[in-house]
Parts: C-alpha cells; structure tokens; sequence
C-alpha cells in the first residue's frame, strides 16, 4: 500500500507566542486538495518590507518562481500568497498569468501594487490553478489574518502536500540589548535536492536590514542549509526560500550584530533542513554525513554530496547494514581529489575503515545501533587537508518508492 497522509500535522518546533514583529498570517482550504486540507496561505506586512529571495536552479521553472524572482530582492514588500495541491508548472503563459492574478488578488484587499506581492506553489506538475477557488481562497484567508501563534501555524499547515509534520522554527534573539525574533516556516518530503527540495520556506524577522544585506544573508543561510540535504536528488521546478524584514524591533545592527544574526539564521535553516530530511517519504534514518581531510571545502561537499544521493548507501542505511564499501566507492567515483591510502570512515562513532584497509568490528551490533537511531553519523575522511563539508541525507524505502509511483494516479 502507498503512504497515507495523516489526518492533522503536528509541529516538530512549535514556536512561542512571541513572533517577529510587523507579520499576519492565515490558513485556509479552497478545493485544491481533494482531502479538504489547508491550501491557501497568506503571510501580509503591517508596513512594506525587505524580502529577499533564493529559487531553484533547475532550467524548468515553475510560474510563480518566474513571478517572484522578478521582485527580489526588494524592499517594499507586503505580502506572500502560497498555494498547495499545485505547482503551476509547466502550465505555459497561461501559468504566468495565473501567478500574477494570484498577486493582484491578494494586492486588491491590500491595497497596493501587485509587484509587492511575492507568490509560491506547490503539489502536482503540469496542471492549470482552479482560478476561481483559488481566488475564493485568497478572499477567505484574508479575513482571518492574524499575528497569533495559531494562525502562524495554520499558515505552515498550508504549504504542505505530502509532509507528515510541520515544519517551523522560532528564535528570540539578543542583539546589542534588542530582542529581535526569527520565525521559519517550510515544506518539503519529496522531490528534496535544492541547488541555490518540491521545497519552499519563509523566513520572518523584525530586525532591520537592507535589501542586499537580506539577500546576502539568505543567500549564505541556504548554502549551509537547504543546499546541503537530499532526499531523492530531484531539484524541484518550484524551490523558493525567502526572506523578509520588517525591521520592527529597533534600529540598524552593527557589523558585529549581524554577524551574530548570520549564526543564528544558519542553525534556525539548518533545523529547518533538517527537519524536511527527517520526514523524507517513508525515510527511516537521516544520514547525517561529514567530510573532512579534502584539499578544499568545494571538494568535501562535491564527496558529502555524492555519497548523499548514492542509492546503495541509501539503502544500506535503510537496512542497517554497516556497508563501508558502498560509501567508500561513493567517495572515490565523487568528481573531487581523495587520498585512497589515508581514506577512512566511522559510522555511529565506530571507525570501520582505516587508512585504506577494513577494521575489524562486531557488524552485527553496530547494525543494530544503526537500526535504533533515527540518526545515523557517517563521518569520512579522505585525505590531510583542511576541506570539510556536512550533509544529511534520507534513507530510501520501499514505501518511498510506493509513494511516488502512484502519487497522480
């Protein structure tokens, strides 16, 4: 049988009351999703803001990236409209112009121009928007906007397709005596290999940055991130992480503060990451691999990477099957220098590997570690120099493959 979606989702990281300030959200159903689920959300601005914005690299792009990508990075952005249970990819001019009505909708009870609005789909390739019910919906989440936990929530909730939980972090942070809040939202299970997984995020702050700093930083945050996990090496026509600030909770951050702030907007995408890897379709284990001793950084993630999206070692994290051969093999057909003599691997902290040559181990028993965690560490090293670089990867099931095979019929 295929994977079943759950009746509700429930939050990995439910955030506090306190969301950044200047943000109302909303979540609601207009008959996008046959299930009745939430598919419309909305995220509007008290005033305009910064946004900023990082979308798929894939040459096959969804409408609303087109749509999105054109406004970013900006600074007098109001609103973002998503929708689940479509994609609007691959549906031509007409696409185009329903991403844009879509912005002149939710811009019309705004009551500003619809390039201050930003958009984002997801679900099925290939299929024209329901227009009508989308417009419907956008009506109906509009009247409900609030800055509440709840609605925060219930905007998450309505972004995602196949996801069995939500996905959202919050931070609260200190910065030269303000407190300034972070709030993420994402969603993704399948189709997961970003290159900037179907993968989208929004990230909220009140601190205050300009425009090229806000895409700058989302930039940096995603390549320690979402650039870095993989759930089946799909890069999605529709991936889109934004950015927005509202700039509410005080003045403009020193250099220093914004470093602060970097940090802290790398873990707060990191766990976001994570957790779209965690609910992979029918993942068992995450891998969680890191690469050290390469000549450079650029090499270590070309090795982390390759061994990533390795079916084989894939599935031999399914098994619990400490298979050092398919991970070591993975390194060495990786388009990036290894030194096979000084190559050695761990897995769950046992070192199975060594300079070129098998250790002896208990196989049975670190199956069995592997089996128990939900976690599985895969640390390599191929060589003495001073590149590192970690990845996280899902495992692959038979219910994965389940899924997918049937997921439009």
């Amino acid at each position: 049988m295929s994977q079943s979606p759950p009746t509700s989702l429930t939050p990995l990281d439910e955030p506090s009351d306190s969301l950044p300030k200047g943000f109302r959200f909303a979540g609601t159903a207009c008959g996008l999703k046959a299930s009745g689920k939430k598919d419309i959300s909305l995220i509007v601005t008290d005033r305009p803001v910064v946004a900023a914005g990082v979308y798929t690299r894939n040459q096959i792009v969804a409408a609303p990236v087109v749509n999105s990508r054109s406004k970013t990075p900006s600074c007098s952005i109001r609103a973002v409209v998503t929708n689940s249970g479509n994609a609007n990819a691959c549906t031509g001019q007409q696409g185009i112009e329903n991403a844009q009505a879509m912005c002149e909708h939710l811009a019309g009870f705004i009551g500003c121009d619809p390039e201050h609005v930003l958009v984002m789909s997801t679900g099925v390739i290939g299929v024209q928007l329901s227009m009508d019910q989308v417009k419907n919906g956008i009506e109906k989440a509009y009247k409900v906007l609030a800055a509440s936990t709840e609605n925060f929530l219930e905007a998450a909730d309505a972004i995602c397709t196949t996801d069995q939980s939500l996905k959202v972090v919050t931070r609260a942070i200190t910065l030269e005596g303000q407190t300034v809040k972070v709030a993420g939202m994402a969603k993704g299970a399948g189709m997961i290999a970003p290159n900037m997984a179907t993968m989208l995020a929004v990230i909220t702050t009140d601190a205050t940055l300009d425009h090229q700093q806000a895409q700058t930083m989302l930039k940096t945050a995603c390549n320690e991130s979402f650039n870095r996990i993989s759930v089946d090496g799909h890069t999605s026509t529709n991936d889109t992480v934004l950015l927005l600030a509202s700039g509410e909770a005080g003045p403009e951050l020193s250099v220093e503060a914004q470093t602060q702030l970097q940090q802290e907007l790398n873990q707060l995408l990191n766990e976001l990451a994570k957790q779209i890897v965690l609910d992979g379709e029918g993942a068992k284990h995450i891998m969680a691999i890191q690469v050290c001793g390469a000549e450079h950084d650029d090499d270590a993630f070309i090795i982390a990477k390759t061994v990533a999206a390795s079916p084989l070692v894939k599935t031999a994290i399914t098994g619990g099957d400490p298979n050092w051969g398919r991970i070591v093999s993975a390194a060495g057909y990786a388009d990036a220098h290894i030194s096979p003599e000084e190559t050695c691997l761990e897995i769950c902290g046992e070192t199975i590997y060594e300079n070129g040559t098998p250790v002896a181990f208990d196989a049975a028993r670190l199956s069995e570690t592997m089996k128990s965690n939900r976690e599985v560490p895969i640390v390599l090293k191929v060589g003495r120099g001073e590149g590192t670089a970690k990845y996280w990867s899902s495992d692959l099931t038979t219910a994965y493959v389940e899924f997918n095979s049937e997921y439009t019929t």
